[in-house]
């Protein structure tokens, strides 16, 4: 099926990356990890705004307060608030590794913010881990061995956590207690390839289906609940980096990419990398779930 797929702003990131809609305000945020910036737009004027962060920024999530985010910055993840741009440390991780960073995160059924690490040289090692933060108790490290952790994201029952490994390209799924955090059962969801697309960033929608950016193949896949490859969109961009339904009727997908400055050829052909686009596929999303203060 074609899509059309349009571009969404004219702002052009190092590395765009963490789309999350916020229904209350119409509001989309995403990050620039290199440009070290959050950013804004409001769904109904196109108005933008960002924030200039003191280092790299991973990924970020909604809170209960509208005018505070939970932040991933490059060993610390912290409460922002937007009005004042006052953080609170809500924990340190990995800070006495100088090898990785803070990269994918999302705000869990639970309410608790789930972040990985990933190993930040270019020779990628299966150095970094999958966290747990909650508003008290620090960060709790759930799962080791991760090369790149990637591709957060819940079925819609609360009951499945999916978390992808960007440099060996797998997609696993994990049974998830929404009322304690708990993981268990894991097991192989999807193994990508370079062709296929290695998974970045995902989502859920309210059929279940999980979609993924295909960072290394130009492609947004979309896979049934059993793990089947449903549809890749090729997308404008060779880079694409994480999906995120927004929109009044959260029917309209936004997809973050990057700006392949390690492939200069790629750079001069597609010159709107790093953009945002937008292209609807007849899927809906589901709300963000909020970090519980």
């Amino acid at each position: 099926m074609a899509h059309a797929i349009s571009r969404l702003s004219d702002t052009r990131c190092e590395l765009a990356e963490g789309p999350t809609w916020d229904e209350r305000l119409q509001r989309l945020y995403w990050c620039d990890i290199l440009g070290k910036r959050i950013h804004a737009l409001d769904w109904q004027s196109r108005e933008e705004q960002h924030w200039e962060m003191p280092d790299v920024v991973g990924s970020l999530g909604l809170t209960e307060d509208e005018d505070r985010l939970v932040v991933a910055l490059r060993d610390r993840v912290v409460l922002f608030t937007l009005s004042t741009g006052a953080m609170e440390l809500l924990a340190e991780i990995e800070t006495d590794d100088a090898r990785t960073r803070l990269n994918d995160g999302k705000v869990g059924p639970d309410g608790a913010f789930y972040v990985g690490t990933m190993d930040d040289r270019p020779d990628r090692q299966p150095i970094g881990a999958l966290y747990r933060v909650a508003r008290t108790g620090g960060a709790t490290r759930l799962v080791d061995g991760v090369t790149v952790s990637n591709g957060l994201a819940w079925s819609p029952e609360g009951t499945v956590l999916y978390h992808a490994d960007s440099r060996p390209g797998h997609i696993e799924a994990w049974n998830f207690d929404a009322a304690t955090g708990a993981i268990s059962a894991r097991r192989l969801f999807a193994q990508l390839t370079n062709e296929t697309g290695r998974p970045d960033g995902g989502t859920v929608d309210a059929e279940g289906r999980y979609w993924s950016a295909g960072v290394s193949a130009g492609l947004l896949n979309c896979f049934a609940p059993d793990g089947t490859l449903i549809e890749a969109i090729a997308m404008p961009v060779p880079r694409p980096t994480m999906p995120c339904f927004c929109g009044p009727a959260l029917d309209e997908l936004v997809v973050t990419s990057l700006r392949p400055h390690n492939a200069p050829d790629l750079l001069s052909e597609f010159p709107d990398s790093g953009c945002l686009f937008v292209l609807k596929t007849g899927a809906t999303g589901l709300p963000a779930s909020r970090f519980r203060l």
